[in-house]
């Protein structure tokens, strides 16, 4: 079982950078990926970014392709979000999750993939 933790989530102004952090621990030497979701009130839970393990390989939402970075921190089982030019339709709780598919040649966007999930951090897009 994995823990997933996010923090870095806040108000922001727009056109302005946000960097969220994810930090995963427990039996993580099973971890392939880890994902980044978005969930706007009312509605689906979307894909934002994820990052394959193996190869640091990533993938993007056509909504944050260009503004959005997904990378590893000081540790390989802690990866950043960072959103650039934010927008206020970028508002939303960000959720981190952990895939430990095995072999997992590619990250994906789809949340069904994912068996380890945080709680959630709200971000806040607003003048």
């Amino acid at each position: 079982q994995l823990q997933v933790v996010e923090s870095g989530g806040g108000l922001v102004q727009p056109g302005k950078s946000l960097r969220l952090a994810c930090t995963v621990s427990g039996r993580t030497f099973d971890l392939s990926a880890i994902g980044w979701f978005r969930r706007y009130p009312g509605k689906e839970r979307e894909g934002v970014g994820c990052r394959n393990r193996l190869d640091g390989t990533t993938y993007y939402a056509d909504s944050v392709r260009g503004r959005a970075t997904v990378f590893r921190g000081e540790s390989e089982n802690t990866v950043h979000l960072e959103l650039n030019n934010l927008k206020p339709e970028d508002t939303a709780v960000y959720y981190c999750a952990a895939d430990t598919t095995p072999f997992r040649r590619r990250c994906t966007l789809g949340g069904e993939h994912y068996q380890s999930w945080g709680e959630g951090t709200q971000v806040t897009v607003s003048s």
